[in-house]
């Protein structure tokens, strides 16, 4: 490493310039940062207001043990030195907090001095707004009084009631400045402004809008991709040979269900063919292989750009851990530290109850399956229509893909509470650890609770229905469903676009109105809102002074504005980046079966970014700030979305859909098969070719199906009928090309998923985590700093030399005089 002077000079060059990722970002519109340099401090500006609000309800009973209690703990807050003002206002008292400075020196102090987060760009100059309202809200949570032996913390004093909500405030000119270049409709094409976003609601959020929009970004080329496939299907709609064949077919397939069920042509499922052709043909491996790519691409970029944000942020070193401790001495001096345990019977309790919890969602499953099965059966021989008579599995499948959207919708709840409880029973640490357990937990519940009836439906159904006269029956009852001769795909296609479908429509009405109609109804609740007064208004719009503040009136307006608005707490960016990640695995786990899935979820995120960031600046209450580096174990379980994704449509293509067996009838079973055939289609005869034949005469078959089960539409009885499978017509026993078929899957599989992870290996490695512009900065703050401790050294070095010095010659001069007086 060459450290003259000139090379010197380029690493500060380097160390004052903006990172070539961020601008990247900004040229493809995912940012707008107006092409200034990021500023690693937040600007500061004289808070007008205060840190912090508690919230009561006013009590007239002096003996009432709510009111000792609530006035013990602000005597606690008091003792620490934070300064209250109390404000009371028809039936509600708000307790206004704000901490003195000494308790910021002393964070500052200790930031400098701790492994991990002397980097951090707050330990110097004023401490910005968002980081008085951190410190304040964890002095808040980690205060308690004691109550018959029982420490009582705010959310426990929260729970009886003694105090209704604690909230803290928004600031006008800020709130503002985003509505106007961010949290606005009209901005939805437009690039995010992430330091300021970051400046006001701290580096987590930021971080998480980030990532949402380079999501986002990403999400048009696979869009692209999967419209392309989608017209290739589209373009061999009506000359492909298969739709020919079933549309033109005289084939008598067997019934469906049983007793009211009739036998039925081939002829007839002509348009459920073309769509099948239009999700499985050759174009979904060749996307499935992409799309697997393109995870892996997307999370490397985004460690990219994530490294450079929080680089120029200076919080890359930062470690929450040691910040959750440094602020544990900020509220209390003579803390002791929360030794790390682990305890072999909580680990098997918690294993235990998160296997029931599994066993119980995959339950949740089987009831899915019966009431397709049932629904079938009961709108074949009962329905007055005759359209859904004729199509009873499809509308089965799709009343059951809708009850799978409710159950999704019911049981977020139930695994949130759950997985929550589990959590505490860990009895972690610290927040950190609590918060990735609870993590890892609530997706493992709804990756179950979502995938499980699709798994069902792309690699169980209409393989374990059995046979004509060796049906699976519930109960034996119920027969189950089978696929169409055209393949199982379809099913799946449906399925996953009315669960989609359903779950961003509806999911973003909710979210949108919801806290809209909330909030009007608290403001409507609480009393009119008075009018600003014209210096208040100036103070808040525009540069105000040091030590200013609002006036009393305006003062008691901010609270009730603020109070007005819908309630956050620790899982409302957790909400939001479970709904991501959940839509994110519909993309990409069974993307084969469902090409449009990136194009559903671009549309989606469109909106949702702006309607995340008009909630969080307008509609709801603001959000504690909250210092991060990354987006914690949501990376980790990207990237195991991103292996499950390869696993799961290499099961989809070899198992789910007929891509191999039209392989193997192309090229061992088929017309060109001994490659003398001209002039035809390779394809031709393939649908006959998975169809075997079920005869009346035999005992077993006919002990399932009925004689007027037996006649069609137009009168004729038939002594035979076709099913999809690979079985011999006289003992229904599986045939050789069957296994041929199955072998040709198996060795598929695992070829396409060794030749999509060396991929996956590639792009991972051909992409470093941090740029060298990030690298660069880095080593030039890190030497600089050394050149800063060793100049404050050697400046302390100095001052004790010539303080040693001048008391040498002092205690030299006073030694002379001594000596000449004891001379004389």
């Amino acid at each position: 490493m060459d450290w003259s002077p000139g090379a010197l000079m380029m690493n500060r060059k380097i160390g004052h310039r903006r990172q070539g990722s961020i601008d990247l970002l900004e040229t493809i519109g995912v940012v707008n940062e107006n092409g200034t340099e990021i500023s690693s401090r937040p600007p500061v500006h004289p808070p007008l207001t205060f840190d912090y609000v508690l919230v009561a309800k006013i009590s007239n009973d002096e003996n009432d043990p709510c009111i000792s209690k609530r006035k013990a703990f602000i005597e606690i807050l008091k003792a620490k030195k934070l300064n209250i003002q109390k404000f009371s206002d028809d039936d509600k008292v708000f307790y206004c907090i704000r901490a003195p400075e000494k308790v910021f020196e002393t964070y500052q102090y200790l930031l400098k001095v701790s492994d991990a987060c002397n980097w951090s760009c707050e330990q110097q100059g004023t401490i910005p707004q968002s980081t008085r309202i951190r410190i304040v809200d964890f002095i808040l949570n980690h205060t308690y009084i004691e109550s018959e032996g029982v420490s009582e913390y705010l959310p426990d004093l929260m729970k009886k009631n003694i105090f209704e909500t604690h909230f803290c405030l928004h600031e006008k000119r800020e709130q503002k400045e985003l509505k106007q270049s961010w949290a606005r409709w009209s901005a939805c094409f437009r690039g995010q402004p992430i330091t300021n976003v970051r400046n006001y609601l701290g580096e987590k959020v930021a971080l998480y809008f980030l990532w949402l929009g380079w999501y986002t970004f990403l999400l048009i080329p696979a869009s692209l991709i999967g419209i392309i496939v989608f017209l290739y299907g589209l373009a061999f709609y009506n000359t492909s040979p298969l739709i020919q064949e079933v549309c033109q077919s005289n084939i008598i397939m067997c019934p469906l269900c049983d007793n009211r069920c009739k036998v039925w042509e081939l002829s007839d499922t002509c348009m459920y063919a073309k769509v099948s052709l239009l999700f499985d043909n050759e174009g979904t491996v060749a996307f499935a292989m992409f799309m697997a790519v393109w995870a892996t691409v997307f999370l490397e970029f985004w460690k990219r750009h994530r490294s450079s944000y929080v680089s120029a942020w200076k919080v890359f070193d930062w470690c929450e851990e040691e910040e959750e401790l440094i602020l544990e001495i900020v509220n209390n001096a003579k803390c002791q530290p929360k030794m790390r345990q682990h305890s072999y019977l909580r680990s098997t309790i918690v294993m235990v109850l998160v296997t029931l919890m599994l066993l119980i969602i995959i339950g949740l499953t089987h009831v899915l399956v019966v009431f397709r099965v049932i629904a079938t059966v009961l709108l074949a021989e009962n329905s007055s229509w005759q359209v859904i008579t004729e199509n009873s599995q499809t509308v089965a499948l799709m009343l059951g893909a809708v009850l799978h959207y409710i159950t999704i919708t019911v049981m977020t709840r139930v695994n949130c509470t759950v997985a929550m409880k589990l959590s505490e029973i860990e009895n972690k640490h610290s927040h950190t650890a609590i918060e990735r357990s609870f993590t890892v937990k609530m997706f493992i519940f709804q990756f179950f609770t979502m995938f499980s009836s699709l798994m069902y439906t792309a690699f169980f159904l209409g393989r374990i229905n059995g046979h004509p006269g060796g049906y699976v029956r519930i109960s034996d009852i119920w027969r189950l469903e089978e696929c169409h001769p055209s393949g199982c795909l379809t099913d799946l296609f449906i399925q996953m676009s009315i669960i989609m479908v359903l779950k961003q429509i509806f999911n973003n009405i909710f979210e949108y109105s919801g806290p809209w109609f909330r909030r009007w109804f608290n403001r409507k609740k609480t009393q009119k809102l008075r009018r600003r007064c014209i210096k208040c208004y100036k103070k808040e719009c525009m540069s105000a002074k040091e030590g200013s503040e609002l006036c009393e009136n305006c003062k008691l307006e901010d609270l009730h504005r603020n109070y007005g608005l819908i309630k956050t707490d620790c899982f409302s960016l957790f909400n939001e980046f479970l709904e991501m990640v959940m839509q994110y695995s519909f993309t990409t786990i069974f993307v084969a079966a469902f090409p449009l899935a990136p194009l559903l979820a671009l549309l989606n995120n469109i909106i949702e970014i702006r309607l995340d960031a008009i909630k969080m600046v307008s509609l709801e209450r603001r959000l504690v700030p909250t210092k991060a580096n990354d987006i914690g174990v949501w990376t980790e379980v990207l990237e195991t979305i991103s292996v499950l994704a390869v696993i799961a449509n290499g099961l989809v293509i070899g198992i789910s859909s007929d891509f191999i067996p039209r392989l193997v009838y192309k090229y061992y079973y088929g017309p060109c098969a001994n490659g003398s055939a001209t002039g035809i289609d390779c394809m031709v005869g393939y649908i006959n070719n998975t169809l075997s034949i079920a005869n009346i005469s035999d005992k077993r078959v006919s002990e399932d199906f009925k004689p007027h089960q037996m006649v069609t539409n137009s009168g004729i009885n038939v002594t035979y009928c076709s099913y999809r499978d690979y079985r011999s017509n006289e003992d229904y026993s599986l045939t050789n090309q069957f296994w041929v078929i199955l072998a040709a899957r198996l060795v598929f599989i695992i070829l396409f998923e060794h030749v999509v992870v060396i991929f996956k290996c590639v792009a991972s490695w051909f992409v470093p985590t941090s740029p060298l512009d990030v690298r660069n900065e880095r080593l030039y703050d890190k030497l600089k700093r050394l050149k800063e401790e060793l100049r404050v050294q050697r400046a302390q070095q100095d001052t004790l030399t010539k303080l040693n010095e001048n008391g040498n010659v002092k205690r030299t001069s006073k030694q002379k005089k001594s000596n000449k007086l004891n001379s004389m």
